[in-house]
């Protein structure tokens, strides 16, 4: 798997080589067309919209020219959910090229409303190869742009909005891996299209931006000198100091750990938070339901995959009781589905860490836990086999989407369908730790029944080899003694 530590100077650059263009794909194919027939096309296309649809992108566009950032809130959290789901539901948002002739506007407002219309293709329907190419050379329009401009661009969004997009960018980059690795469900045109642009969705390219947008905003440095009482505003710079620069240099952090996580390099997953402070509730993460929901997820999971158990059970009971405390104020949220589907997987990781190091935990959190995974948590004490095969369902239920950083060798089909799948591979590797570990809450009972034992007592009542058993009490001793 991914073990590599990279150097966050490699990444940082133009990211126009990651964003070579796509010719096979076309909005309107122009070539065909005469000026006269694409002006009908268009005004045809645009007579389709709602007029409550065409309402809402005027005030989008004026709000964002504007920078009325309150306004775009309620443009972005509610109507555009509320419209999607009045009107398309089951269908994309009017195509991008309408919605240009709509509010005369070809530059940034279109690449960002394209963003939205492919999210929301991502999110209710199927998207198809084609999709996700656009998509990705939408994005690259967007970091080119924020990136490679000469000062800092005129452009304020909301901190949802920009958490959205990084969130987005990864999801979709996670998305195309896992579509692209499924060689026995590639036609072979995909499979040509594949090989034919392998720049699209690269890891590389991915990871780029992400340190780019890091580098730009240079708010390792500003929440470095925070740490240390310093200027933060000198540390920022010219572009560090702007909300828009700021967020997003923050949010590839949290999107940074997301990526390593996928790509099983837990290491370094830990180490790009080195500068945020998990334990400040004044935290810029907290800006962000979701964003604060993902860091704490991502931080237990690589704990737990370390075999530092304890320290990822008070990462899963912090952020579990804070959701339980604001599920109320959660619900007008549109992204309430979201948190509470990332809050159910973390209960079962939380499951899996206490069976294998039994703690004392809050008690409306042991009390969810007993309702929805008691007779898990049953088998899992009991070991054995039994608990191997729940710990394997849990984990499959609650961990992330493990991606490879490389496509397959699409020129030996009949070899790239045989590679062993990387979710697969994560849970062997944590199998083979937990083998190891499911002994522990037994040793542990007894360890509470018996101030005194000598080790061949205990081995005979464990029906275990001494030597087996010593090796096991250094287990427990080492898994006690966690940061």
């Amino acid at each position: 798997m991914y073990q590599e530590n990279f150097e966050e100077d490699e990444f940082v650059g133009n990211i126009d080589v990651v964003a070579d263009s796509y010719a096979n794909v076309d909005e309107i194919d122009e070539a065909e067309m005469d000026e006269g027939e694409l002006i009908m096309q268009t005004q045809a296309g645009v007579q389709t919209i709602p007029e409550q649809v065409r309402k809402f992108l005027g005030h989008l566009h004026r709000n964002l020219l504007n920078g009325n950032v309150n306004d775009l809130v309620y443009n972005y959290e509610n109507q555009f959910v509320r419209l999607s789901e009045k009107y398309y539901s089951k269908s994309t948002w009017p195509e991008p090229q309408y919605v240009a002739a709509l509010v005369d506007d070809s530059g940034l407002f279109l690449t960002l409303y394209r963003e939205l219309y492919f999210r929301h293709i991502y999110s209710r329907l199927h998207p198809t190869l084609e999709v996700r190419f656009r998509s990705f050379e939408n994005y690259c329009a967007l970091f080119n742009y924020i990136l490679n401009s000469d000062g800092p661009i005129d452009l304020e969004l909301p901190s949802q909005w920009l958490w959205d997009i990084v969130d987005e960018f990864i999801y979709q980059f996670q998305s195309f891996c896992t579509h692209r690795s499924r060689v026995s469900k590639l036609t072979p045109e995909e499979i040509a299209l594949l090989k034919d642009n392998p720049q699209i969705w690269n890891t590389y390219g991915v990871l780029n931006v992400l340190y780019s947008l890091i580098q730009k905003s240079n708010i390792s440095q500003q929440l470095l000198v925070s740490k240390q009482g310093g200027d933060v505003i000198e540390a920022a710079g010219v572009f560090g100091v702007r909300p828009l620069y700021k967020m997003l240099g923050y949010f590839s952090i949290i999107g940074l750990v997301r990526v390593h996580c996928m790509l099983g390099d837990y290491t370094l997953a830990l180490q790009t938070l080195e500068n945020i402070e998990l334990s400040n509730s004044r935290a810029l993460f907290t800006r962000v339901t979701a964003c604060h929901v993902t860091v704490y997820y991502y931080v237990g999971f690589a704990y737990l995959m370390m075999g530092r158990y304890t320290d990822a059970i008070q990462a899963f009971v912090h952020i579990l009781t804070f959701v339980s405390r604001t599920k109320q104020y959660q619900q007008r949220s549109f992204q309430f589905d979201t948190v509470n589907k990332k809050a159910d997987q973390m209960y079962a990781l939380l499951a899996i860490a206490i069976s294998l190091s039994p703690v004392r935990v809050d008690e409306n959190i042991h009390n969810h836990l007993r309702e929805a995974y008691g007779d898990q948590q049953h088998k899992m004490q009991r070991g054995g086999e039994e608990a191997i095969d729940v710990i394997s369902e849990l984990f499959l239920f609650s961990s992330p989407k493990f991606i490879s950083p490389n496509p397959p060798n699409y020129d030996n089909l009949e070899a790239a369908a045989k590679v062993v799948e990387p979710r697969s591979f994560q849970l062997k590797t944590f199998l083979r730790e937990a083998r190891l570990q499911l002994v522990v809450p037994t040793l542990r009972s007894f360890l509470k029944l018996y101030t005194t034992m000598g080790l061949d007592r205990l081995s005979t009542f464990l029906e275990m080899d001494p030597a087996e058993l010593r090796n096991q009490l250094i287990v427990y001793k080492q898994r006690c003694r966690q940061i």
